[in-house]
Order: structure tokens, then sequence, then C-alpha cells
């Protein structure tokens, strides 16, 4: 068995969850690849699909290396929730979850040395109260949000959240009972 992977994403909170679980990569390769959802894509798809690619992309360019990449997403509804580019963006993605409840879909692909893909989905219910426009304001304000699709649980919006039914990292970003499976079938140990 070999310790030796490849983690496609240059996220510090999925390498922070690989160490909490003694599974850190052997190096970190950022996927670049385009995330524009498929017209009529649905979200299950999509998150599953971005996962693939990351690590296909990366993959081709360390044959027989194995891959790990993720993509994690919020769907309240049906919509698909992109990362917010303004506080404006942001504080429309907060009244949208704002005392409803919506998923985390967190698709994660690891790609085996002989360049075959397995993909696993984890889908968590978060139940948010209902925020006031002070509330919405202080998030929106602290800029945690900057870079997650929605905004960082692992913060101050913890304290906004009523309930979790599902995987607690795989609303950080990398659901660790997933991972820690593909790894080990891929043969890391």
């Amino acid at each position: 068995m070999t310790k030796d992977f490849i983690l496609a994403s240059g996220s510090l909170q999925r390498k922070l969850l690989l160490e909490q679980i003694n599974m850190s990569p052997s190096l970190i390769e950022p996927a670049d690849i385009d995330e524009t959802p498929k017209k009529s894509e649905k979200a299950s798809a999509y998150v599953k699909r971005m996962a693939l690619e990351k690590a296909l992309s990366v993959a081709t360019k360390y044959p027989g290396k194995i891959v790990l990449a993720c993509d994690t997403i919020i769907v309240a509804g049906t919509q698909i929730v992109q990362k917010a580019h303004s506080d404006e963006e942001q504080t429309k993605v907060m009244h949208l979850i704002s005392g409803k409840a919506h998923k985390v879909l967190s698709a994660v692909c690891v790609v085996d040395p002989k360049g075959k893909a397995r993909i696993r989905l984890s889908s968590t219910k978060i139940l948010m109260k209902k925020m006031s426009d002070k509330e919405i304001e202080d998030y929106v304000n602290s800029k945690e949000w900057i870079g997650a699709a929605g905004y960082k649980i692992e913060g101050r919006l913890a304290a906004l959240v009523r309930k979790i039914i599902g995987s607690y990292s795989g609303v950080v970003g990398l659901p660790l009972f997933e991972t820690r499976n593909l790894l080990i079938g891929a043969g890391i140990k």
C-alpha cells in the first residue's frame, strides 16, 4: 500500500480535513477546468461531473498516480448557488437560505493508478434560522464567504445553523467517510 496521492484542489479546508484523518496528499495540484453548469443539468449530475473533470484533468498530467478531487455546492430548491463575487450577490444568497432548508452536495472522485475513476456523492440537509437583516449584513461584512460556494459553515455562520442532517465535513468541503473509503479502495493506507 502507498500513501502517495495528489489532491486536485487548492482548498485549505480540504487539506486540513485530510490531515485530520491522517491522509495527507504528497502533492497539491489544483485543477483548472470550466465550472459552468450545462443547460438543464441537475445539481447532483453537475457536482459529480465537476469532481470527475477535476480529477481527470490532474490525472492526465500524472499517469499512474492516485488523484483525489472534490466539488461542493449549495442547492436551494433546484437552484445551484454559485460563488458570490460581491457583497450584493452574497446578500442575495443569505436571503435565499434564511429560515429555510437547503442541501449541500459534495462529490468526491478518486482516480486509481490504472486510470479508473470512482465517484461518491454526499448530500447534507441544512436548516438555517430566519436571519435578521443585521445578521445577514454582519455575515456579508465578515468576508468569510469569499471563495466559498454560499458560505463557510466552520466560521461565524455556524451560530445561525439550526440543524445539520448528514456530513459536517461534506459541508466544509470534503466528506471524510466517502473520501477515506475511496482512497483505501485505490490503495492508500
